[in-house]
C-alpha cells in the first residue's frame, strides 16, 4: 500500500525512466552499458517506491497513551521551552527519520485539533539544534479530555523540501491515523508536560502509530 502523496511521483518517475531506457536502447548499441542504465532505473524507482509505503498499522487506542507519530529513531529527549503554543517548558521528544524510514504522520493522541499552523523557513539539517523553530514546520495541538493538549511539530531538513499536513482545527482525529507527510527525511518533535511518564529512551528505534512514547496521566 502507498501514500497518496506519491502517486504522482512515482507516475512521473516510471514515465521518465521508461523514456530514458528506451532512448539508450535506441541510441546506445554497447550492451553492458543498456543494461547497467536498466538496473540502475530498476533501482532507483525501487527506491522511489519504497520512500512512499503507507503501512496499515493497528493503533491500541488509549487516551493516556502518546504513541509515536512517524517511524525512526528517538535523537532527543530534554526539557524545552515551547514558545508557539504554550509558551513554558515541556519535554520534548524528538523522533528523526532517514530516508529509508516510513514517511508518514499520524496522529499521537485522539481527539480534538485545537491548532494547526504552517511556517515556512530554512532547511538546516533535521538534528541542527535551532531546526525545530528556524526551518520550514508545521504545528499540531489535539486535545482529549484525559491527555490534555499534546502538541507535535514536523519539521523539513535539508532533504525534505515538502511538509504535507492533513490536521484541521476543530475536526475529530483518531489516535494514529493519518496526519500528513514529510517528503525525503526529517523529523517530528512531540511535546508533552513536565513529569510525563517516558516509555522511550534515547536512540530507540519507534513505529508511528504503534511504539509507546509516554503515558500522560
Amino acid at each position: 500500500m502507498f501514500h497518496k502523496e506519491g502517486y504522482k511521483i512515482m507516475g512521473s518517475a516510471m514515465i521518465l525512466l521508461i523514456i530514458v531506457n528506451l532512448l539508450a536502447h535506441t541510441f546506445i548499441f554497447t550492451d553492458w552499458i543498456r543494461i547497467t542504465i536498466l538496473i540502475t532505473s530498476v533501482l532507483l524507482f525501487f527506491l522511489i517506491v519504497q520512500f512512499f509505503r503507507n503501512p496499515k498499522r493497528q493503533t491500541q487506542l488509549n487516551d493516556i497513551h502518546v504513541v509515536a507519530p512517524v517511524d525512526g529513531k528517538v535523537v532527543v529527549i530534554e526539557e524545552v521551552y515551547e514558545k508557539e503554543y504554550f509558551k513554558d517548558k515541556r519535554l520534548m521528544i524528538s523522533v528523526f527519520m532517514s530516508p529509508i524510514n516510513v514517511h508518514v504522520t499520524r496522529h499521537p493522541i485522539g481527539g480534538r485539533v485545537k491548532y494547526s499552523e504552517y511556517h515556512p523557513g530554512k532547511y538546516l539539517v533535521a538534528w541542527h539544534p535551532k531546526a525545530s523553530e528556524e526551518n520550514e514546520r508545521t504545528t499540531v495541538v489535539v486535545e482529549n479530555e484525559v491527555a490534555g493538549e499534546v502538541l507535535y511539530r514536523q519539521i523539513a531538513g535539508a532533504l525534505a523540501k515538502r511538509i504535507v499536513n492533513y490536521a484541521k482545527v476543530g475536526e475529530e482525529v483518531v489516535q494514529g491515523s493519518d496526519s500528513g507527510f514529510i517528503k525525503f527525511g526529517s523529523r517530528v518533535d512531540v511535546f508533552l508536560p513536565l513529569g510525563t511518564e517516558l516509555e522511550v529512551k534515547l536512540n530507540q528505534k519507534v513505529k508511528g502509530g504503534i511504539s509507546l512514547l509516554a503515558k500522560v496521566s
